[in-house]
């Protein structure tokens, strides 16, 4: 006979299960029956796995379809002719002084355009693992075992936020199959869940050498991240700093100084990765393009940034499939349950105050909100006015705020089960609570679908069209052609040669010359 403890269900259809009444008949249900609640939550899992899942895996097989278009070119030809290390040095010395970005980029465009298929898939599986580890570390928070329910909602969780942010945007494209994009935005991103796992088991360590190494490798991770990207650098340095704060011990929160080390060294790493960076001959004679501007940190400039921060918001909100991130979290917390105190996990000493547990709980907010202001400001420090319709750079915070906004519907759905528990109507309630989170993920992820159709047309056509050129082309210049006919094959808001009409300027025409060994190009 299952009973709460051993089916490790929620608290009101246990108890509601092992104590029928007259015929006893209740209680001697068979084993391989399960309450109502756990059946749905299943299938609610089940069926979101299959359709968040059904998304990436288109992502990915488009992968397959990735031709080379704007930066493509330039890092194709330098990875080819310069090698990983020679594209790396180009980087720092004539570039943007990302050097990390360069090493990656080699690596990518190392086989030719091989990389560029694969890496859509690599990029979808490691993140998937990684937020589903990340997301086993939460509900142990809220004290859930690694039940099957949880198990399923925590990958039904990591596919829905990954789908939510590869096409709920303006730029899919961009985010999920455009290589040079998804290195320096998407790429980040992963990394950094990774580095939150890696925080968390240095911080358990009970053996001073595995700190060690954990801290070391804190710093060399966020050095690497700061020649990476720097909106990334930005907002992860910002959590940073605001997690070692509420790390101090004496905010009861921790009992040792471990996690306020490993912030420490992960800011000290960001710092000197972006110091790397800026002072790069590449990064100085790319700030000596710009037009002189007033100080990015004048009144003046602050307040058009302001502006340009509202507009994107305004974008942001206007696409409200993002907040099915909110309703998996709802699922996940109905799954999980909340079985133990909140913050237990953290410290069995002093207690946390309310204001010090209040600031755990709104942490996000200021992270996404100032992070946000961050990258708004940097994209119009490097690209002007424009720069914040730079809508790739945006991957930077919409992944916290898609995470967070799925912590909180945990919370919200671990709440609700732990309030619901004991009452005679709970099993009722909590499938209704699981249904409706369910049907509302659902709908999120289908409003994906005309996105994500759009998509598969747009780079499917394009590869066939790009396939017959490039044959045509090599086969010009295998007849020893130095000047040849080419006709530009635009998506995803990217540039293609003959962008502008000085062709002396037109560096994506001088780079795919160099990928063909030739000469020049015409427009046909």
């Amino acid at each position: 006979m299952r009973t709460a403890s051993s089916e490790g269900e929620g608290e009101g259809e246990g108890k509601h299960e092992g104590t029928g009444t007259g015929t006893g008949r209740r209680a001697a249900r068979p084993s391989g029956h399960r309450p109502l609640p756990r059946r749905l939550l299943l299938g609610a899992g089940a069926t979101l796995v299959a359709a968040a899942g059904a998304l990436i895996a288109v992502g990915c097989f488009l992968g397959l379809y990735v031709r080379p278009t704007s930066d493509d070119w330039c890092a194709a030809w330098k990875s080819r002719d310069l090698g990983v290390l020679g594209i790396t040095s180009d980087f720092y010395t004539t570039q943007n002084g990302r050097v990390a970005n360069a090493f990656l980029s080699g690596i990518v465009y190392g086989d030719g355009l091989a990389g560029t298929k694969v890496l859509p898939t690599v990029m979808a599986v490691t993140f998937t693992v990684g937020l589903v580890l990340l997301g086993y570390e939460f509900v142990r928070l809220l004290g859930a075992g690694p039940r099957v329910a949880t198990v399923m909602a925590l990958t039904a969780c990591s596919l829905a936020v990954q789908a939510l942010v590869y096409y709920a945007g303006t730029r899919s494209y961009q985010v999920l199959l455009w290589a040079p994009a998804t290195i320096s935005h998407t790429v980040p991103s992963v990394v950094g869940v990774w580095a939150l796992l890696l925080a968390v088991w240095t911080v358990r360590r009970p053996r001073a050498p595995a700190r060690a190494a954990g801290f070391a490798a804190a710093f060399v991770i966020a050095f690497a991240l700061g020649t990476l990207s720097e909106p990334f650098a930005l907002v992860s340095g910002l959590l940073a700093v605001l997690v070692a704060v509420l790390a101090l011990p004496r905010l009861g929160l921790a009992r040792t100084w471990h996690g306020f080390t490993w912030c420490a060294l992960w800011c000290a790493g960001l710092v000197c990765g972006l110091a790397v960076l800026y002072t790069s001959p590449g990064a100085r004679w790319r700030r000596a393009q710009q037009p002189d501007r007033a100080s990015m940190l004048s009144a003046g400039e602050l307040a058009d940034t302001f502006r340009d921060w509202v507009q994107m918001w305004d974008v942001v909100t206007g696409r409200w499939a993002y907040l099915g991130a909110a309703a998996v979290g709802v699922l996940l917390g109905l799954a999980a349950g909340l079985r133990t105190p909140a913050l237990a996990a953290w410290g069995r000493g002093r207690a946390p105050s309310r204001p010090v547990l209040a600031a755990v709980l709104l942490l996000p907010v200021p992270v996404v909100v100032l992070g946000s202001f961050a990258v708004v400001l940097g994209l119009r420090s490097g690209y002007g006015p424009s720069g914040w319709t730079y809508a790739r750079t945006w991957t930077n915070y919409l992944v916290p705020m898609e995470l967070a906004l799925c912590a909180y519907g945990a919370l919200l759905g671990a709440w609700a089960r732990r309030f619901l528990a004991g009452r005679r109507r709970a099993p009722a309630a909590v499938s209704a609570a699981v249904v409706g989170a369910g049907a509302l993920t659902l709908l999120a992820l289908a409003a994906l679908v005309p996105s994500v159709r759009q998509l598969t047309t747009a780079t499917v056509t394009r590869s066939v069209a790009w396939d017959a050129q490039d044959a045509r082309i090599r086969r010009e210049a295998a007849r020893g052609a130095t000047d040849l006919g080419y006709r530009p094959l635009h998506i995803g808001s990217l540039a293609e040669p003959f962008f502008t009409s000085d062709y002396e300027r037109d560096w994506v025409a001088g780079c795919l010359s160099h990928w063909y060994g030739i000469t020049r190009i015409h427009r046909l």
